[in-house]
């Protein structure tokens, strides 16, 4: 066996990726090769010289950036100072995930797989370039690259004698084993949110338990849509931020879906555990205390709202022994059952709870440990700052619209993160939100005399009530704003805001209300209307243009 090692590599925005090259790990496990999966950041580069065979597999997110846990890397990767034969002894294949609407449609895989070919990396493949324009989404390419790319490996790596590939039907060893433990080793639920001491600034691995100090309802009640400005106080944290930044929100389950989801798998929620890794240098989930309660677990980590991926329906068919219930799982896994997948889970927005309850028989016969190759953890959503720190020191504001829409099933689609955050009221007790900040896309001029042409119609105004907020503060002047709404007495967030600081002169107010007459009116037609002015500020005064949606 000596020497059939494969390291996969993945820089994961949404998790696709990370997906992926979780599943050419169970594969390459399959065929006998000892195999590591790593996120990129995670992984240490220098060692990248003594690597033989890698899979990178990763996302463009933005306009043709590398997604967030592949930065450094990216950065290292790029050093002018890298010697041109530093990669000579690697084979290596790039899997590109990718959206062919942006026009720099898989640029990240495009250029990592020409940087390591110009450091004498050699290519297994051509890379992949997953689109999820596709009817079959990134599958579409992914499953045959993929029996392409086993077929190089294992002409490299031949299978040892007297070993064949595992079959699919067989289930492969879970990523941790689980030990149930005396009820005396304690963990709260408030232990990943545990005070920091001394600590750097707050991050994903160590959020800030924020106190919500306001949760208001800024649409009327008549309105379709409910829209919330949230304030969070963040004394203490060490937060800062400027204008254009963002916060990301770790959400949790509702208690509801907990207790679904316990009774279907017949789960007891208060039980403690321990996790032990199934094999050497896998590491244990940052975000799980040891020991833990299978409720904490369920609340705070397993994404059981989440619509499932492909992977799910493999390895819950693999578990499962319930003959008609395999069968179909086993249907829904297959390259030529993707069609119905897509109709029966991703067109309806089907979340893994309600998956788990058309497959009563499979659901209840779960063993724990395989929860969480099962189901991914829940992701942390981002959220423009819509305040500025030099108007409210201490605090962060957001401008939310709670996710709620319908498609052929019975029950109203509900945004995980913004559901949650709308039940909370800070006026019924102590309530804390874990969050962090990151530097966001949007850069506004030092300069004061450089104007600012914002657009930004309904939420997507939150930036730019930040960057106004600063701007005023500074006393900049010159700040153009087009706002857009449905009608102006129901959903035209911060009017008197607004109206405030076009009477004092520090804002041009452009307002399009779109059903609030008989042709519907849009920013763009107000733009249009006011071309000379825009023109005027673009062409003599050097404006920057933002857009948000």
């Amino acid at each position: 066996m000596a020497g059939r090692k494969l390291l996969v590599l993945f820089g994961s925005q949404t998790g696709t990726a990370q997906d992926t090259a979780e599943r050419i790990g169970r594969e390459a496990k399959r065929r006998h090769l000892e195999c590591r999966v790593e996120a990129l950041d995670t992984y240490d580069v220098a060692d990248l010289i003594h690597e033989l065979l890698v899979v990178f597999v990763c996302a463009t997110t933005g306009q043709g950036d590398p997604p967030d846990n592949m930065k450094m890397f990216w950065r290292f990767l790029f050093r002018k100072t890298l010697p041109p034969r530093s990669l000579c002894q690697m084979d290596y294949a790039v899997l590109g995930l990718g959206d062919s609407s942006y026009p720099k449609f898989n640029f990240v895989a495009k250029k990592l797989h020409k940087r390591v070919l110009q450091l004498g990396g050699s290519p297994l493949l051509p890379v992949a370039l997953g689109d999820d324009q596709h009817d079959l989404g990134p599958d579409a390419v992914i499953d045959p690259w993929l029996l392409a790319l086993w077929d190089k490996i294992l002409a490299l790596y031949p299978l040892p004698p007297g070993l064949e590939i595992i079959s699919p039907d067989v289930c492969l060893p879970p990523k941790y084993t689980l030990y149930y433990v005396a009820e005396g080793s304690s963990c709260s639920d408030g232990d990943m949110l545990q005070t920091r001491e001394a600590r750097a600034v707050p991050s994903e691995l160590h959020p800030f338990a924020a106190r919500m100090v306001s949760n208001e309802r800024v649409t009327a009640e008549s309105h379709f849509q409910d829209v919330r400005l949230i304030e969070f106080d963040v004394t203490g944290s060490g937060i800062t931020f400027s204008a254009g930044d963002v916060v990301m929100i770790q959400p949790q389950n509702n208690p509801e879906d907990v207790q679904q989801f316990c009774q279907l798998l017949h789960l007891d929620p208060d039980r403690h555990f321990v996790l032990k890794p199934s094999e050497l240098g896998t590491a244990l989930p940052a975000l799980l205390p040891q020991p833990c309660t299978i409720r904490h677990l369920v609340t705070h980590y397993l994404d059981i709202s989440c619509v499932p991926r492909r992977s799910f329906f493999e390895l819950l068919s693999s578990l499962s022994e319930n003959e008609l219930e395999r069968e179909k799982l086993q249907e829904f896994s297959s390259a030529q059952g993707q069609e119905e997948l897509y109709s029966y889970c991703n067109r309806p927005r089907r979340t893994t709870l309600e998956v788990l309850w058309d497959f009563p028989h499979t659901a209840c016969a779960i063993p724990a440990e395989y929860l969480l190759d099962l189901i991914p953890r829940i992701r942390p959503r981002a959220f423009s700052i819509a305040s500025s720190g030099l108007v409210h020191p201490n605090r962060i504001q957001i401008l939310m619209a709670v996710v709620q829409y319908k498609t052929r099933l019975s029950k109203p689609r509900r945004g995980l993160c913004s559901t949650w955050l709308a039940s909370l009221n800070p006026q019924h007790g102590d309530v804390r939100v874990p969050l962090w900040v990151k530097k966001g896309g949007l850069k506004f001029p030092g300069v004061a005399d450089t104007p600012v042409i914002m657009i930004g119609p309904g939420t997507g105004v939150a930036p730019f009530r930040a960057a106004i907020q600063e701007r005023v503060a500074q006393g900049h002047r010159g700040n153009c704003l087009f706002f857009g709404c449905r009608q102006k007495s129901k959903d035209f967030y911060c009017q008197l805001e607004w109206e405030e600081l076009v009477t004092k002169g520090f804002l041009m107010l452009f307002t399009a209300f779109s059903r609030d007459q008989e042709e519907k009116v849009y920013v763009q037609h107000r733009i249009r209307e006011n071309r000379k002015l825009v023109w005027e500020l673009l062409s003599s005064r050097n404006a920057h243009v933002y857009l948000a949606g």
